[in-house]
């Protein structure tokens, strides 16, 4: 076994040369031709399959997410393509699911997908994991072809399980899933169903690219589902993800959550008004670029999750969100520069406690910012909690234009390690402004 081991290890090192050595020679691709199973050399044609959508002329005539749904479908089977969504207001009853290869191109401010009000109903009936189907003890506003959540709570675990669904067929107080919960919904759990989703959805898709159009949470008519599983926009395990000029706003959660997503960048949007998080880089994701964008009025403006590693958060402005930027949890070797983090309610930039020093956000760069007017009379702009080490905070401007009070520009935990704070310049604190 031994033998076979050191073989398949060198027989392993003799191709990966190989492979480096023929790639080193091999000429480039001039004139590429569309190949079957080719994904990496395409021809760059001059029109591409696309397909409109809006409330009168177009191919698909239409103001609401079932028109949309089809436009995304239609163009999948034929290997991808641009969905030009029309000026109007779309009512979504559930979410658009996007699918690999498509665009989705709005018409700027007058291109509007707005959240139908959610209702929400206990069930009647218990619903084993391999069911099909839900039983509604109030069944008032809810659709064949709503999207909907199911919560129920988890005893054993002290938690609550959340599982998302679309109705596909009914009788009375009963409804058909698309698909098993594969969970389990029982009345002793409190189960219930909400019509809730996120208005654009996508798992286990790549290239794609969504932009210039605005979404709306209708935030004041929705219960709150939070970004681990919506929000105006949500991503799950996708790869190379384009959002530009997108107004995400008004969602009782996330505006923007992409969950073990790489290589996303997001750009020249607006994420406003949200309850939840402005832009949300979950769990696991791999270099995103967050660029350019008006974060406003959020809980928490950017949100590294866990596992967010050599990310860039560059050139937005952060306004009035509750902590303008969060890092905590393995978020380790990300930049964020250059930005304006303007009257955070609480922290301008915070490094969370976390569980120790291998759980802690490390080696992260904190560059370059402008940060004014943070918090209240004890407020902190930059807090550096837990066991957090390696962190360079350099080059940024903290500014505290109103009474000095007791802020402090920058505060270190007792358990914090080779924090480096340098070159930069601190006005309107109290001569002690850090500790």
């Amino acid at each position: 076994m031994r033998l076979l081991y050191i073989f398949s290890s060198h027989l392993a090192t003799a191709f990966a040369l190989a492979t480096a050595l023929t790639a080193a020679e091999r000429p480039p691709v001039t004139a590429p031709r569309a190949t079957s199973g080719d994904a990496v050399a395409e021809p760059n044609w001059e029109q591409r399959l696309t397909v409109t959508v809006g409330p009168e002329k177009a191919d698909l005539v239409g103001a609401n997410d079932r028109a949309l749904q089809a436009a995304v479908d239609y163009l999948t089977r034929l290997g991808g393509g641009t969905v030009k969504i029309l000026p109007g207001t779309y009512r979504m009853r559930n979410a658009v699911y996007l699918q690999s290869k498509v665009r989705l191109i709005g018409s700027g401010a007058d291109c509007v997908l707005i959240k139908e009000p959610s209702v929400t109903s206990k069930l009647a009936a218990d619903t084993d994991w391999y069911d099909q189907e839900i039983t509604l003890a109030d069944a008032a506003g809810f659709e064949v072809c709503d999207g909907i959540t199911l919560f129920a709570k988890d005893k054993p675990k002290a938690g609550r399980t959340v599982v998302k669904r679309t109705l596909v067929a009914r009788s009375g107080n009963r409804f058909k899933l698309d698909r098993a919960p594969r969970e389990n919904f029982w009345q002793l759990g409190e189960a219930r169903a909400a019509t809730l989703f996120p208005l654009l959805s996508g798992e286990n898709i790549s290239d794609i690219v969504i932009e210039n159009l605005t979404l709306d949470g209708n935030r004041e008519k929705n219960e709150n589902l939070d970004g681990n599983y919506a929000g105006c926009i949500f991503l799950q395990d996708c790869n190379r993800i384009a959002i530009r000029g997108v107004t995400a706003r008004n969602y009782n959660g996330d505006g923007i959550s992409w969950q073990i997503c790489h290589d996303v960048i997001v750009e020249n949007c607006a994420s406003l008004n949200n309850t939840g998080l402005g832009l949300h880089p979950g769990s696991g994701s791999q270099r995103p670029v967050i660029r350019n964008n008006r974060i406003e009025d959020n809980n928490i403006g950017i949100f590294f999750c866990w596992g967010v590693k050599y990310g860039l958060a560059e050139k937005n402005r952060l306004i009035g969100n509750r902590v303008g930027v969060s890092i905590g949890h393995r978020d380790t070797d990300n930049l964020v520069c250059h930005n304006e983090i303007l009257r955070s309610k609480e922290t301008a930039v915070l490094f969370r406690p976390e569980r120790g020093k291998e759980f802690a956000g490390n080696r992260n760069r904190i560059e370059h910012n402008r940060i004014v007017d943070t918090g209240g009379e004890k407020a902190v702009a930059i807090d550096v909690q837990g066991a957090t080490e390696s962190v360079v905070i350099t080059e940024n401007e903290i500014v505290e234009t109103r009474e000095p009070a007791q802020r402090l520009a920058v505060r270190l935990g007792k358990e914090t390690r080779d924090i480096q704070f340098r070159n930069n310049t601190v006005k309107g604190f109290p001569k002690n402004a850090s500790e």
